[in-house]
């Protein structure tokens, strides 16, 4: 998979509270939070060293199922997911892939106007969890 179909938005907040407000942007923008993987605390189970790294895992059922309806294997990427992680510098970043960049690679083409609402629900929520009011 090619990085450049990742959008990637510095946080102007350090990374737990990232995850937090992402969290909450995400319930506001309609959608559900299903699931955290840590990928730091997986790495310290194992005695090794990763800077916070996490995933959040979200969606909306009623908009994906259409999806899943459409392309089985959609399903293999939805729900949608969000990775906010820490660079060198310790600052905090997000990063997902638009959800019409991801219909289009299972040759979605008949939903523009669900997929427009999706990703402007996920831009509005990672814009609200990344920048200051």
């Amino acid at each position: 998979m090619s990085t450049e179909r990742l959008i990637t938005v510095e946080s102007s907040f350090p990374h737990e509270e990232t995850v937090q407000r992402l969290e909450t942007a995400v319930k506001e923008q309609g959608m559900t939070p299903f699931a955290h993987v840590d990928h730091s605390a997986g790495a310290a189970g194992v005695g090794l060293a990763l800077r916070p790294t996490e995933v959040l895992i979200f969606g909306n059922p009623r908009a994906g199922i259409l999806l899943i309806q459409d392309n089985p294997k959609i399903g293999i990427d939805l729900p949608l997911r969000a990775l906010i992680w820490q660079d060198d510098n310790e600052r905090t970043w997000v990063s997902y892939i638009a959800p019409a960049e991801i219909a289009r690679q299972y040759g979605i083409t008949n939903r523009e106007d669900l997929l427009s609402k999706m990703g402007e629900s996920v831009k509005l929520a990672v814009e609200s969890a990344t920048k200051p009011s």
